[in-house]
């Protein structure tokens, strides 16, 4: 046993000793009813006694371990080349600017003219039962025409009225005397008579009529 040993085998010793006593004078101070100011002078004695262990030996390091042969990494093999093919820029082509081209308006066609209304349906005047030459004679052959030894065919237009007289007379034809035509509008218009013409709804209304009349001399 090395001299280290024996000093800590004699403090242990030293110290259970102490630790009996103390036991042994606390249960006689216990008994006796002085364990109160006996415990506070073992505390105080046990102060001065202070009990050193010597600290163990320090432990020897452990045997470095055998050398463990490194390995290397495998080679890194670059990686290939890529090839990056970049896209053509695209040809821009100048558009050249349209002229603007200069529209001549075309004036709309005018309106068409509203239709008139159809004029009213009209039945045509009917003669008098006597031919218009019946109301021509002899003695109505003027003076002017007899002297002058004319004669002719004078052409008319009638104007009728709803009443069926004659209001209006012209000479479409002259018979190449004016007393002769005259004489022709003037009989027509105080003696002929007619039969007024209707119109689509069976009222009198107006109307027109032509003929002719041929005067020749009489004889004597």
């Amino acid at each position: 046993m090395s001299y280290v040993d024996q000093g800590m085998t004699k403090g242990r010793m030293y110290a259970i000793v102490a630790v009996a006593v103390l036991h042994a004078l606390l249960g006689f101070a216990f008994v006796t009813g002085l364990a109160g100011n006996f415990v506070k002078k073992v505390q105080e004695d046990l102060k001065t006694f202070d009990v050193q262990e010597e600290p163990p030996p320090p432990e020897e390091p452990p045997p470095p371990p055998p050398d463990t042969p490194q390995t290397e990494p495998p080679p890194v093999t670059p990686p290939a080349a890529v090839r990056i093919q970049m896209p053509q820029q695209p040809t821009i082509q100048s558009i050249p600017t349209p002229v603007p081209r200069q529209i001549t308006p075309v004036p709309a066609p005018p309106a068409p003219a509203p239709t008139p209304p159809p004029p009213p349906r009209v039945v045509p005047p009917q003669r008098a039962r006597t031919n218009l030459g019946s109301y021509f004679s002899t003695d109505d052959y003027p003076a002017a025409a007899i002297r002058a030894e004319a004669q002719g065919t004078t052409r008319f237009r009638l104007t009728i009225g709803p009443n069926g007289r004659v209001t209006d007379c012209s000479v479409t034809g002259s018979s190449g005397n004016s007393a002769l035509d005259q004489a022709t509008c003037r009989i027509l218009r105080s003696r002929a008579r007619y039969t007024p013409a209707r119109d689509s709804s069976g009222n009198p209304t107006s109307g027109n009529d032509s003929g002719s009349v041929t005067w020749r001399l009489p004889e004597e």
